[in-house]
């Protein structure tokens, strides 16, 4: 299992004081073909509801990620989402790419009979997310973008932090694939189930982050270094809500707010939170996520009714 430090610890024991739990079933495992096998969370939502499909952050899981979202998304949409590449119970694969997990969500949606749906991404879920609409424009309705920007590597620090994860890959590049490949084979093919039961959510939480290898984390970093949408994301042409933490100090606010201000039409939405508000500030962040949605699923519902209209805001 993957050690962790003590401040990690205590933040995933001030889990039971982020969010409420409640009663979710664990994800099930889907297998998508040649591409290998995920577990997969699919609530169904109201009948004929239109789909989400939730994109977690790099170092955690699906479940981890979304469950404090999933109750209230599950009142208005159908909610899915699932373990990306190298995180949990994901796909296993011989190299790590965020244009592989932006194929993965479509491949998800394909074998669970999903047409159309908006993408939600929360910081390396937000990269996935930019992705999967410019590889799979056809298939994607709305964005939801969440503690994410249009590269991560605007400082010296920066681009020396990424530089330096960029070799540790080139040279270990083998030690994290088998690192990932030896942690996931003793994981059950199914994950706990969550329950609301307040004692457990530590617990819970600790198995879901421990699911994840730490050589994982090097992979998925160095490929985060790698992105950068900023030469096509002004070509964005589904309505967008942007979601910044205003008190993020991973990914610095003002670049939260320049990936907004370069989609055309975006709404932006503030957070009071630092980057894992989405857990460990979900009293504040769900209800911005609930009407970041919203907003996305008018102006899609308005697209529909009237198709040759502009993209306008909420």
């Amino acid at each position: 299992m993957a050690s962790i430090s003590p401040s990690v610890g205590r933040a995933l024991g001030r889990f039971a004081k982020a969010a409420r739990p409640f009663d979710l079933a664990p994800g099930v495992p889907v297998d998508l073909g040649e591409r290998g096998r995920t577990c997969v969370i699919d609530l169904p939502g109201p009948p004929g509801a239109p789909t989400l499909i939730l994109v977690h952050a790099l170092a955690t899981t699906a479940a981890l990620s979304w469950y404090p979202s999933m109750p209230a998304l599950a009142e208005r949409y159908r909610v899915i989402t699932f373990d990306q590449r190298w995180h949990g119970r994901g796909i296993k694969s011989d190299q790590f790419s965020l244009e592989d997990c932006a194929d993965d969500v479509v491949a998800v949606a394909d074998a669970l009979g999903v047409e159309t749906f908006t993408v939600v991404g929360y910081s390396m879920g937000g990269a996935i997310a930019q992705l999967v609409w410019r590889r799979h424009r056809e298939r994607v309705e709305g964005l939801v973008l969440a503690a994410t920007a249009r590269n991560y590597r605007g400082k010296p620090a920066e681009r020396l932090w990424f530089l330096l994860t960029n070799a540790a890959m080139a040279r270990f590049g083998d030690r994290a694939r088998s690192g990932m490949e030896r942690l996931a084979a003793r994981l059950a093919d199914t994950p706990a189930a969550l329950t609301a039961d307040l004692a457990a959510v530590g617990p819970w939480a600790m198995a879901e982050f421990r699911s994840t290898s730490m050589w994982s984390l090097l992979a998925a970093i160095d490929a985060v270094g790698k992105f950068d949408s900023s030469a096509w994301i002004r070509r964005v042409d589904v309505p967008t809500s942007v979601i910044v933490a205003t008190r993020d100090r991973f990914i610095p606010t003002r670049r939260q707010h320049a990936l907004a201000e370069a989609i055309p039409g975006a709404v932006c939405y503030e957070v009071d939170g630092h980057h894992a508000a989405l857990v460990l500030g979900a009293e504040e962040f769900v209800p911005v996520l609930l009407e970041a949605c919203s907003s996305v699923s008018r102006r899609i519902e308005r697209q529909r009714r009237s198709p040759s209209s502009r993209q306008q805001a909420s």
